[in-house]
């Protein structure tokens, strides 16, 4: 076989998997490549309206009373955590936000994990005590928080300024420190907005 054969081979070769690729992922949008989103900011940065906030029943489970709560607060700044009890990963981040939560709790800041899932209260309550939550939790049955603010899968952490705008929301298992340096620039976000 001849040279010229061999690289027209591998040159075919890497025509048909680069195909393949945008075939299966499709082509890259100018955000993606760039890491920007069209004002400028990082893509895990969310530049939105604020908007109204929902009423979400809270269960009774270990951290969390029974009753109802608006998320987000209005007038001050939140941090939502959606999961569900069946994905991996968000038990997987658990304890991430287990110390985050310890290390914002005096901070003046709603922490709340929230599912769309259709499992019992019981149930619900069962796998927080056993995945050692502590704040509060509440459901979501009609998926319209989910709607809002769920990234592209779960778990999906979102930070909210006392105004309702979205200062960032990303999908997938993050560090506490991660989480708590996200949910400090949304309070101090929120103070900056009342003075």
């Amino acid at each position: 076989m001849r040279r010229r054969d061999v690289l027209t081979g591998l040159g075919s070769a890497g025509v048909l998997a680069g195909a393949g690729a945008v075939a299966v992922y499709g082509l890259p949008s100018v955000d993606e490549l760039t890491g920007e989103s069209e004002n400028g900011t990082e893509s895990d940065e969310a530049d939105e309206e604020p908007r109204d906030p929902l009423r979400l029943e809270t269960i009774d489970a270990p951290g969390s009373e029974p009753g109802e709560v608006l998320v987000p607060e209005p007038g001050r700044a939140t941090f939502i955590d959606l999961f569900a009890t069946w994905c991996s990963p968000c038990e997987k981040q658990m304890p991430a936000l287990a110390e985050a939560h310890e290390r914002v709790a005096d901070a003046d800041v709603q922490f709340i994990s929230v599912t769309n899932e259709g499992i019992s209260h019981d149930e619900l309550a069962a796998w927080w005590d056993e995945h050692d939550g502590s704040w509060p939790i509440a459901v979501d049955p009609a998926a319209e928080l989910s709607a809002r603010y769920l990234g592209s899968g779960y778990p999906t952490a979102v930070t909210v300024d006392a105004s309702g705008r979205v200062l960032w929301s990303d999908d997938g298992v993050k560090s506490a420190d991660e989480l708590v340096g996200r949910i400090e620039a949304a309070i101090d976000a929120s103070e900056g907005a009342d003075e």
